[in-house]
């Protein structure tokens, strides 16, 4: 297999994806239309021979189709990921998180693309008493994303037992690192950098996660495909997180120490019992066992996690 297509390949997530097809010696193809993806975070590779960029947005399949050609694998991380969003404008997360995956799929199938591999989300298990949630958990989202995420992985499990194409689906945590411009310690370095003397805390700041480096984040995405391929699995499913958690009021006081700041904290108060928002996931700890007892463990915590990861995006945007 050389021939890979990333597509979402100038986000975040996409673009550390594809600088490890690249260092790889992989032919890689990104698929994006730019709406939050960035061209500065592929343009070092723009003038190598391996390397070929689209400008195509998946909602328009006669646009995408013969870019299928050939191809070997797809990775298919094009999404909308603000989960804020889906409770105002549902018809965006539709069409950017569903449309786009049928088309994606239904390109494979007419150009005989074997292997798909799925950026799924910890938001398909929603509230858990199930704490670490395992893979085998009940899936009952309570946002518009993370039920875009599921009915994603339903329709490509749908497409892998029809058509036989091989997926991985890969339900990530929350991803952070270099290139990240969402999220939570985005948000609280931007509201600092306005007001270092007051930080807005969207919900009671109780709110408690699992953070994964985008470091570690390839290496397991990368581990499990490699993993999968040799399994000759049709379908396989695995957790990409953390095996700790952290509070968001202990992510403000690590953003506001790292840029030398002691603001005064402001809780919303937030929805339903301290949510940020409505469809925020108050708890979330993934159990990645499964991950782990196959050898692949994460190199930093959620704590290490964000702290590397508020330095990153501090030296990015000055």
């Amino acid at each position: 297999m050389r021939k890979m297509i990333v597509t979402g390949g100038a986000g975040f997530i996409g673009s550390h994806l594809v600088d490890y097809l690249m260092k790889a010696n992989y032919e890689v193809i990104v698929i994006d239309n730019l709406s939050s993806g960035r061209m500065e975070n592929i343009e070092r590779w723009l003038s190598n021979e391996r390397f070929t960029f689209h400008k195509l947005d998946l909602v328009n399949f006669d646009d995408i189709l013969d870019v299928f050609s050939g191809v070997d694998v797809v990775f298919h991380y094009a999404a909308n990921s603000e989960v804020r969003i889906g409770s105002q404008r549902p018809d965006e997360i539709w069409r950017n998180n569903l449309v786009t995956t049928y088309n994606v799929l239904e390109a494979m199938r007419l150009k005989n693309v074997k292997y798909i591999v799925f950026a799924s989300s910890s938001t398909v298990y929603g509230d858990q008493v199930n704490i670490p949630t395992p893979e085998s958990s009940k899936l009952e989202p309570i946002s518009i994303y993370g039920a875009s995420k599921l009915a994603g992985e339903a329709l490509i499990s749908g497409y892998s037992h029809t058509f036989k194409i091989k997926a991985l689906i890969l339900r990530y945590a929350n991803i952070i690192g270099s290139r990240l411009r969402h999220g939570v310690i985005y948000d609280f370095i931007m509201k600092l950098k306005k007001n270092p003397n007051r930080l807005e805390i969207l919900g009671d700041g109780t709110q408690r996660k699992s953070y994964l480096h985008i470091s570690d984040a390839v290496e397991a995405t990368m581990f499990a495909f490699e993993k999968f391929v040799a399994s000759g699995k049709l379908v396989e499913v695995f957790n990409v997180g953390n095996e700790d958690w952290i509070t968001v009021k202990e992510i403000a006081e690590i953003v506001s120490s790292t840029m030398g700041l002691k603001p005064e904290f402001y809780f919303t108060g937030g929805v339903e019992g301290g949510r940020g928002w409505v469809g925020d996931v108050k708890l979330m700890l993934l159990d990645i066992t499964k991950l782990r007892k196959m050898g692949w463990k994460p190199k930093l915590n959620s704590r290490g996690a964000i702290e590397k990861a508020t330095k990153e995006i501090l030296e990015e945007i000055g």
